[in-house]
């Protein structure tokens, strides 16, 4: 199992594109391997024939360096190969994990009750309850116990409004008075009684409604490697990159112009390509944004590489438009529809996905007006665009006579690492934005 992208730990076998005794030529596809990232393709570095498959198709979790397959020289005799001893036993074909099932709790063995002067909890047998003021009181003057109901409160505490429920019960006869505790036998030490029968946990039981665990109220959802490593990709960045907000909103009235106008001469691209090429001028125009954090220090990055947010089937994926500076409006959307494609297809090469300097996240396809992304490491900062909607707006005409106007506004919010783009440097960068996108004629 070969190491197919930076952060790749381990693959599964999607599909074999060779049979066993079948020729292969070097640089002919052996094998699909989905990792970390998307599915790709395994070439044959030799020519020789495939002896013998290790590891059979839908195997999932392979580590790397673990031996998937054998390959001969053409003309050995590729039916009695024998594995190696020191490859292991090839992983089993990983199965849908099944329902689980509740933990079952220890039973702690009976204890005798002793009462406490000092401080009351309820601890009839099991479980163990935390009580309110309110619902000790309540339950003492009726004789009843908490372990005979369910506690709702936060953290387990069993509430005045739980008690009470138990008194309607008694009253409907459907449960009866709790024993009475047993008394202190002159066998047990006086220190004994300073204390409760058991302790108060340090840390407070958290409440959880109803019974998730319970068999059948669930089902488990096995998770791929690309949902993994986002899951800890996007941990990592929340709890070791601090964030900081700026929010923008822009007038898309002259690249909706610009827009019909590219239109009527069969040229189809779309706002969002607006949006990408504005990033890229206004990177260009400060450099000082288009850097990463590599753990020890900030890096000044050479190329604009704009990662544009696409959302697959797997989880999101970031495709790269690379020296996107350089490429126009045009030329953009071409990529951006290439690698969508490529990325949905899961089809996308490493180095089409690798890398980046900026990402933009688009959620306005989907009626979002605005929202605020998470940071993708090493890059610095993401874009978060919304939908644009219109709005009313109060201006004065030529003769400076106040008229009422409809403007298409978007709202952009930039997520920046603050230890290397500060607030300062990102509001300019926001404002620099803003101006290239409202004017298209900077974008050309």
């Amino acid at each position: 199992m070969p190491s197919l992208s930076p952060t790749m730990e381990q693959g599964n076998i999607v599909k074999w594109l060779k049979k066993e005794g079948e020729a292969v030529s070097a640089g002919d596809s052996l094998c699909e391997i989905e990792t970390d990232k998307a599915v790709i393709t395994l070439d044959a570095n030799d020519d020789g024939i495939l002896a013998k498959i290790v590891v059979e198709e839908g195997a999932k979790n392979i580590k790397l360096g673990s031996l998937i397959g054998l390959m001969v020289e053409e003309g050995e005799d590729w039916k009695h190969v024998e594995i190696p001893k020191d490859a292991g036993a090839p992983p089993p074909v990983s199965k849908p994990p099944p329902v689980s099932k509740p933990a079952v709790p220890p039973q702690p063995s009976p204890q005798p009750q002793i009462s406490s002067p000092a401080r009351k909890e309820h601890t009839v047998g099991t479980p163990r309850f935390r009580l309110s003021p309110a619902a000790r009181n309540i339950l003492e003057k009726h004789s009843l116990d908490a372990s005979q109901g369910t506690a709702t409160g936060p953290r387990g505490i069993f509430t005045k409004e739980d008690a009470l429920k138990l008194v309607e019960l008694k009253q409907m006869g459907k449960i009866t008075e709790s024993r009475p505790a047993p008394t202190l036998s002159a066998s047990v030490p006086p220190q004994a009684a300073a204390g409760p029968s058991y302790p108060r946990p340090m840390i407070p039981p958290v409440s959880i409604p109803g019974q998730p665990n319970a068999a059948g109220t669930f089902t488990e959802i096995p998770a791929s490697n690309i949902r993994r490593v986002i899951a800890k990709r996007l941990t990592e960045s929340k709890s070791t990159v601090p964030h900081a907000y700026a929010t923008a909103d822009c007038d898309l009235g002259a690249v909706l112009k610009v827009r019909r106008d590219l239109v009527k001469d069969d040229v189809k691209v779309s706002v969002n390509d607006f949006i990408i090429r504005a990033a890229a001028v206004t990177l260009k125009q400060m450099p000082g944004v288009n850097v990463s954090w590599d753990g020890e220090g900030p890096k000044q990055l050479p190329s604009v590489d704009i990662s544009v947010a696409v959302a697959t089937d797997k989880g999101l994926i970031t495709p790269i438009i690379k020296d996107a500076a350089a490429k126009g409006v045009q030329e953009i959307a071409d990529s951006v529809k290439v690698l969508s494609k490529k990325a949905r297809d899961g089809k996308l090469l490493p180095e089409e996905y690798q890398g980046g300097s900026f990402s933009i996240s688009n959620l306005g396809m989907f009626g979002i007006d605005e929202f605020a992304a998470v940071i993708n490491p090493p890059q610095a900062c993401i874009l978060a665009v919304g939908r644009f909607r219109p709005v009313l707006k109060l201006t004065e005409d030529e003769e400076g006579n106040p008229q009422l106007r409809q403007h298409q506004l978007i709202t952009v919010t930039m997520s920046s690492d603050s230890r290397v783009v500060d607030d300062e440097l990102a509001t300019r960068f926001l404002e620099s934005f803003k101006a290239n996108l409202e004017n298209p004629m900077r974008l050309a």
